[in-house]
C-alpha cells in the first residue's frame, strides 16, 4: 500500500498506514533480521543456511557439509541430510521447498517432532536469505530424484540460463502453480540439499564480501561441537587453485577446550556433563492449526569442558544447540554462579591447608575465572534468544539446570580420592587463593604507590632511588643487579628522570611458582609496588609510574640469567608493559680499549660489546698502525665501571644502546609462551632435550666461568 504524506496531525488516518506482505518486510528492514547490511550481515546469511545443515547433523542425518565460495560472488552450501521436503504442505497448498524459502516463521522446528534440539528456531533464516538474494537456487536429492527450484528476490520462477548461470539471466515468475522441477535421478539412498545464492547488491554494498577466514573459524568450531561431522570449506575466488580446508574432530568439547587453552595447565580438561528438566508454557498448534498454550516438559543436556592454566586470562565460549552465544545468557549465569559457589566452599573447607584466615578477603568471581578456559554447551528444544541474531540466551530455567550440573560434577572432582584428581584439585585451590591474594595486594599497591608530593610521605621501598620528575613519558626505572652497581649507577644517572631499584641477585622463577609465592618474594613485591600498576589480571598500564623499564644486569652468564628471570616475571605478570614496548634491556660494554695517541691524532677510548667486535677493532687498529694499551679492560660487572663510563655507555640517552623487548604479533606471544615454559617451567625433560640438542654449538672457551 502506498504511503500518503500527512500535512497535519489531524490528517493522519488509516490510509497513511502501510502493510508489508510476505518478504517485503525483510527487504524493507533487513537489519531487524540479520543485524546489519555490511559484511557482518552478509556472513550472517551464510550462517543461517549452514546452521540448517548442521541441524540435520545434530539429529544424526548428515555427516558432511560443504561450503563453496564461487568466483561470481555466490556461495553454495551442500549437505547429505534428509533433504528439504518437496511434497505439498496441505495448509497452504505449496511445496515444502517453497514454504521454507518464501514464508516467514515456517519450518520443521516449531515442535513438530522433526528436531529435538536445533539452532534454527524462528523459521525465518532460509526465507530471509532468499528475500535478500538477487537469485537463489535450491536442489534437493530425495526419493531417487533431484528436485530444483529457483527464486528471484524471494519470488519463485525460472531463469533462462542458456547464456550461463547468473542472477542477470532472464527471469520468468510463476503465475499459476509453482512446484519444484525434477531435473535428474540419483540412487534412492542418496539424500541431501544444495543451496546456492547471490546476495542482492541493492541491499548489501559492493564492498561487503564473504570472509574465508571467518568461514574456516566457524567450521573448525562446529566440527568440535558436532563430533563426527566433516565440514569442508572451498574458496574458488582466488583465480588459481582453490583454497580448501576440511575439519573433523571426534573429541567434542574436551578437544575444543584443549585447542583454545593459551597457557600451561594447572588441571587437565575436566568434563562436566548432566541433564535436567524444566517446564514452560508454550504456544503450540492443535489439530485445527490454532495456537493454544500448553505446559511442556523440556529436557536440557549440559556438556561443559573446563581447564585451568597458569596464566590469568579467561577464555569462555558458550553455545546453545551449537549456536554461539558470544554475549552469554542464562546458561553462562548458571555456570559462573555454580563455579563460584563450589570453589568458594572448597577453599573454606581446606582453609587450614591453604593457610586462609578470617582476615583474608573472600574469594570472588575474578579469582576463580583467572586462567580458566571453558566451553559451555546446552541443548534443548525451542530455546528463547534475544533477537534473530541469537547472541544471548533468555530461557530462564536453564540457569538452574546448568548450575546444578556444574555444582554436582565439580564437587565430585574436588572430593575425588584418585591421586591425580587430588593433586590437581590442590593445585587449583592454591591458584585461586593466590589469585585472591594477588588481587588484594595489587589493589593495595595501586593505592599506596601513587606519586607523592613534597608534603606527603612515600610508602615506596626505602631502597628505591626515585627520580624527581612526575612526567611518566619521560621517566625511566632502571632495575639494577646488586648494591655495588647501584652505587655507581647513582652517580651515573640523571636524577631528574632516572630512578634506580636494586635487586639482590636472582629473583624468584615465577614460571614455577604460584601467585601467592610470588607475592611473598620481596624482590617481586618491590617491583610491583614501585611500578604501581598492579600485577596479573589487575594490571593497569595507564597507572604505570615510569615510561621505560630498563633491566640493567652484568654482561655475564649470571647477568643473562637474572635478565631472563626478570623477563619471565614481566611477561607473566605485566605483559601489557611488554606488549606496549616499554620494557628494555640495557646493553653494557664487554671491553674498554684505550688507544694511544699517534702524532697529532689524540688518544681515544673504544668500547666493544662482543668478542667478535673486539677482534675487528684490534685488526683495524693494527692496519692503521695504532697501538692500544695492555691489558684490555674486560668488564665482568657494572660495578667495575666508573660512573662516567657507565653513564656514557649505558645510561646517557644520547649515547647508550637499549634493546627493546616486545611482541610483534599474536604468533610471537605464543612463541614466547612456549620458550618461557621450555626454559623456565616445571617440566625438566624438554629442557634437558633442548640443552643436549644445542650442546654442540657451545664454545667451551667462551664460557665465562
Amino acid at each position: 500500500m502506498r504511503d500518503v504524506p500527512a500535512t497535519s496531525p489531524t490528517d493522519y488516518t488509516a490510509r497513511h498506514l502501510s502493510v508489508l506482505e510476505g518478504l517485503e518486510a525483510v527487504r524493507k528492514r533487513p537489519g531487524m533480521y540479520i543485524g546489519s547490511t555490511d559484511s557482518r550481515g552478509l556472513m550472517h546469511c551464510v550462517w543461517e543456511i549452514i546452521d540448517n545443515a548442521v541441524d540435520e547433523a545434530l539429529e544424526g542425518h548428515a555427516r558432511l557439509i560443504e561450503v563453496v565460495l564461487h568466483p561470481d560472488s555466490s556461495v553454495e552450501v551442500r549437505d547429505d541430510g534428509r533433504g528439504i521436503p518437496v511434497d505439498t504442505v496441505e495448509s497452504v497448498g505449496l511445496s515444502g521447498v517453497e514454504v521454507v524459502f518464501t514464508k516467514l516463521h515456517a519450518g520443521g522446528k516449531f515442535g513438530g517432532g522433526s528436531y529435538a534440539a536445533s539452532g534454527g528456531l524462528h523459521g525465518v533464516g532460509a526465507s530471509v536469505v532468499n528475500a535478500l538474494s538477487e537469485r537463489l537456487d535450491v536442489e534437493v536429492d530425495r526419493g531417487g530424484k533431484t528436485h530444483r527450484m529457483t527464486f528471484h528476490r524471494g519470488e519463485p520462477g525460472t531463469f533462462d540460463d542458456s547464456a550461463g548461470v547468473s542472477p542477470a539471466s532472464p527471469f520468468t515468475p510463476f503465475t499459476t502453480a509453482s512446484q519444484p522441477t525434477v531435473v535428474g535421478r540419483v540412487p534412492r539412498a542418496r539424500t541431501g540439499s544444495r543451496v546456492r545464492y547471490w546476495a542482492d547488491r541493492q541491499i548489501f554494498p559492493v564492498t561487503a564480501d564473504f570472509s574465508y577466514d571467518e568461514l574456516v573459524e566457524r567450521a573448525r568450531q562446529t566440527s568440535f561441537l558436532v563430533p563426527g561431522l566433516t565440514l569442508r570449506i572451498e574458496d574458488r575466488r582466488t583465480g588459481g587453485a582453490p583454497r580448501v580446508e576440511e575439519f573433523r574432530h571426534d573429541g567434542g568439547v574436551v578437544d575444543f577446550t584443549g585447542f583454545l587453552a593459551p597457557d600451561p595447565p594447572v588441571t587437565a580438561v575436566l568434563r562436566l556433563t548432566g541433564t535436567g528438566t524444566f517446564t514452560e508454557t508454550v504456544q503450540q498448534l492443535d489439530e485445527k492449526g490454532h495456537l493454544r498454550p500448553r505446559e511442556v516438559q523440556r529436557d536440557c543436556v549440559v556438556d561443559i569442558a573446563v581447564r585451568w592454566g597458569r596464566g590469568y586470562d579467561t577464555t569462555v565460549r558458550s553455545f546453545v544447540n551449537i549456536i554461539a552465544t558470544p554475549k552469554g545468557g542464562t546458561h553462562i549465569a548458571g555456570f559462573e554462579q555454580a563455579l563460584l559457589k563450589t570453589l568458594r566452599a572448597a577453599v573454606e573447607a581446606n582453609s587450614r591447608r591453604l593457610k586462609v584466615t578470617a582476615r583474608d578477603a573472600r574469594i570472588e568471581k575474578d579469582d576463580v575465572m583467572a586462567g580458566l578456559t571453558a566451553v559451555i554447551t546446552v541443548r534443548f528444544p525451542e530455546p528463547q534468544f534475544e533477537g534473530q541474531t541469537k547472541e544471548v540466551l533468555g530461557t530462564a530455567p536453564v540457569r538452574g539446570v546448568v548450575a546444578r550440573v556444574v555444582e554436582k560434577e565439580l564437587e565430585a572432582f574436588l572430593s575425588s580420592t584418585r591421586r591425580a584428581d587430588r593433586e590437581q584439585a590442590g593445585l587449583l585451590l592454591e591458584k585461586i587463593v593466590g589469585e585472591m591474594r594477588a588481587r588484594v595486594s595489587a589493589r593495595m599497591h595501586k593505592e599506596i604507590a601513587r606519586r607523592k608530593t613534597a608534603l606527603e610521605t612515600s610508602s615506596l621501598p626505602a631502597k628505591l632511588a626515585d627520580c624527581r620528575s612526575d612526567d611518566v613519558e619521560r621517566s625511566e626505572l632502571f632495575i639494577v643487579e646488586g648494591q655495588s652497581a647501584l652505587g655507581t649507577a647513582k652517580d651515573a644517572r640523571n636524577s631528574e628522570f632516572q630512578a634506580l631499584l636494586p635487586i639482590r641477585g636472582k629473583i624468584l622463577n615465577v614460571q614455577k611458582t604460584s601467585p601467592t609465592d610470588m607475592l611473598k618474594n620481596q624482590e617481586c613485591a618491590s617491583i610491583i609496588q614501585v611500578i604501581g600498576a598492579g600485577a596479573g589480571r589487575t594490571f593497569d598500564l595507564s597507572q604505570a609510574r615510569y615510561g621505560k623499564i630498563v633491566l640493567m644486569t652484568d654482561a655475564d652468564v649470571d647477568g643473562a640469567h637474572i635478565r631472563t628471570l626478570l623477563l619471565t616475571f614481566f611477561f607473566r605478570y605485566m605483559r601489557p608493559l611488554v606488549e606496549a614496548g616499554r620494557v628494555f634491556a640495557a646493553v653494557p660494554p664487554l671491553h674498554r680499549v684505550e688507544v694511544a695517541a699517534v702524532g697529532r691524532r689524540a688518544g681515544e677510548v673504544i668500547y666493544t660489546y662482543s668478542e667478535d667486535e673486539l677482534g675487528r677493532v684490534l685488526t683495524q687498529l693494527q692496519r692503521q698502525g695504532r697501538r692500544h694499551k695492555d691489558p684490555i679492560q674486560r668488564y665482568k660487572g657494572l660495578g667495575e665501571m666508573d660512573a662516567h663510563q657507565l653513564a656514557e655507555t649505558t645510561m646517557d640517552p644520547a649515547r647508550r644502546t637499549l634493546r627493546r623487548i616486545t611482541t610483534a604479533d599474536e604468533a610471537a606471544v605464543h612463541r614466547a609462551e612456549s620458550v618461557f615454559e621450555l626454559l623456565m617451567g616445571n617440566d625438566v625433560a624438554p629442557r634437558k632435550d633442548f640443552i643436549i640438542a644445542g650442546a654442540h654449538r657451545v664454545d667451551r672457551e667462551s664460557i665465562d666461568a
